[in-house]
């Protein structure tokens, strides 16, 4: 299956092992839940996936290499202690609690959850002395003398012999006691996730033109060449950084991340061509209703310059509808820091000005906890933290501004509020005015053709101008939406009645 597949059967797996019966004990008991084994290539996102289990989910991810552990960090440290057995006083040896089943224990205490997932990866590349460890690890869920703790799903991931050489099979009894699960790559699921995570524009563009590039692992008399979804994701940070420094993105960063010279070459060569064609299209003349004077050239382009446009395109609303995504995160957190201000001010708690400081010490707080807990993703750390320095510069209002009185105060606050939806409100009409120009523009050069069907498509495909198109609503979307879609039923309807015909 595909990593999308993978990460929902995983979550199906969660809520079916941490379902409780009538009497608040586990409806599969914990003998019979099996540790769940991903065996996929290397850089595919197994690890990520985890990550985004546990948020969507609401528990705990506890997360290690296994192979960065020897036998006595993962089992503990040896001691003598004295028992009695029949009357006589001897000498035993115990092990210290594992390192690793500690590390639960301080998880459950920083998020006060006592569920979750304990990841371990690179579980089938263990050393030969970790090796008898893991596999009693994976038969009774323990560590030395220690069990994991109930309410933990245990998780391991490794990769397939042809990718490590220090890949150690394991034997049918230990696989008669796993949910084993194997993924592959798949460029057209990975993009999905490649839109919410932001992934540079030029990468999507490119990928989308040469789909064959975005995973290889190949080996030569030279070794291994390979290119991976963690390589194009960890390219594509180290990208945006390097374009708002103004250092140079060429073949030879290129390759520090796409580690085939051929496909690194390659996209170096396209990366140069990708700003060349976001200097001849004008992108943002396009989006405020311009229609470019070498128009005709672009309809007669080849077809690989086509879709490097559509990249731009959706790139530059892309911003926006992120734009859009972050600002009304961070404004609904702040208006319901706005209510508790408003009900502790009616309750007669103190000056707004003594109140929201209390707010915004205990609100900076729970930013830290939950950071520390891993239970926020980064977006929804930097709404807190939009919504912590609205809180802030509401402070500094009240400083200039503050009547001392509830009501005055409030309008103070409010008034701070209104500006920021004001100005949010402004970004939307704007941001639905450059997709509508964007349709414009397409329908006037290319009409209803492949051009428009894909860029259809990946607006639908996008996390973020899905949410827009949703929650805002777009007329142009929405009416080529709705041809593209009557163009295909009526070409369905046509094959039905040629197959009735026998044509």
């Amino acid at each position: 299956m595909n990593i999308k597949q993978a990460k929902q059967e995983i979550i199906n797996t969660v809520q079916a092992y941490l379902t409780k019966d009538e009497t608040g004990e586990y409806a599969i008991p914990v003998e019979r839940q099996r540790p769940v084994l991903l065996i996929g290539p290397p850089g595919i996102g197994k690890t990520a996936i985890m990550e985004q289990v546990a948020q969507e989910c609401g528990i705990n991810l506890v997360s290690y290499t296994i192979t960065h552990h020897t036998r006595q960090s993962a089992i503990g440290l040896p001691f003598i202690s004295k028992k009695t057995y029949d009357g006589e006083d001897v000498s035993v040896t115990e092990y210290t609690m594992s390192e690793i089943i500690a590390s639960i224990y301080d998880q459950i205490e920083q998020s006060g959850i006592h569920e979750g997932i304990l990841f371990l990866d690179e579980i089938n590349c263990v050393s030969e002395t970790l090796a008898p460890t893991m596999l009693q690890f994976l038969q009774y869920k323990t560590f030395g003398n220690h069990r994991v703790p109930d309410g933990f799903v245990i998780v391991t991931a490794g990769n397939p012999p042809e990718y490590n050489k220090s890949v150690r099979d394991f034997d049918i009894v230990t696989y008669d006691r796993v949910k084993r699960i194997y993924i592959e790559e798949d460029f057209s699921v990975w993009k999905e996730y490649a839109y919410k995570a932001q992934i540079h524009g030029a990468i999507l563009s490119y990928l989308e033109i040469k789909k064959n590039n975005f995973y290889s692992v190949v080996s030569d008399l030279d070794g291994k060449r390979f290119v991976t979804a963690r390589g194009w994701e960890d390219l594509s940070q180290v990208m945006k950084v390097y374009e708002q420094l103004g250092f140079a993105i060429d073949y030879d960063f290129v390759v520090q991340y796409l580690q085939d010279e051929e496909i690194a070459r390659d996209f170096a060569a396209y990366y140069e061509l990708y700003n060349k064609y976001k200097n001849i299209y004008r992108i943002p003349e396009i989006l405020e209703g311009s229609i470019p004077e070498n128009s005709m050239t672009i309809k007669n382009a080849p077809f690989d310059e086509k879709l490097s446009l559509l990249g731009l395109l959706l790139d530059s609303l892309g911003q926006e509808f992120i734009s859009y995504y972050r600002k009304k995160a961070a404004q609904e957190a702040f208006f319901e820091q706005l209510g508790f201000l408003r009900s502790d001010l009616k309750e007669g708690l103190g000056s707004g000005k003594e109140i929201l400081e209390r707010q915004i010490s205990s609100y900076d707080t729970m930013i830290t906890h939950r950071k520390k807990a891993g239970m926020i993703d980064r977006e929804q750390e930097k709404a807190m933290c939009a919504a912590l320095q609205a809180m802030n510069d509401c402070l500094m209002a009240l400083a200039v501004e503050g009547t001392g009185d509830a009501k005055g105060d409030f309008l103070c606050v409010k008034k701070l509020f209104d500006e920021r939806e004001q100005i949010r409100q402004k970004e939307i009409s704007d941001a639905g005015r450059h997709l509508t120009h964007a349709f414009e523009f397409l329908a006037r050069v290319f009409g209803e053709g492949q051009e428009m069907v894909i860029f259809l498509s990946e607006l639908s495909a996008g996390y973020y101008s899905l949410k827009f198109v949703s929650e805002c609503g777009n007329d142009a979307y929405y009416k080529y939406n709705k041809l593209l879609l009557l163009k295909e039923r009526t070409q369905e309807l046509k094959d039905e009645a040629m197959e009735l015909l026998g044509l």
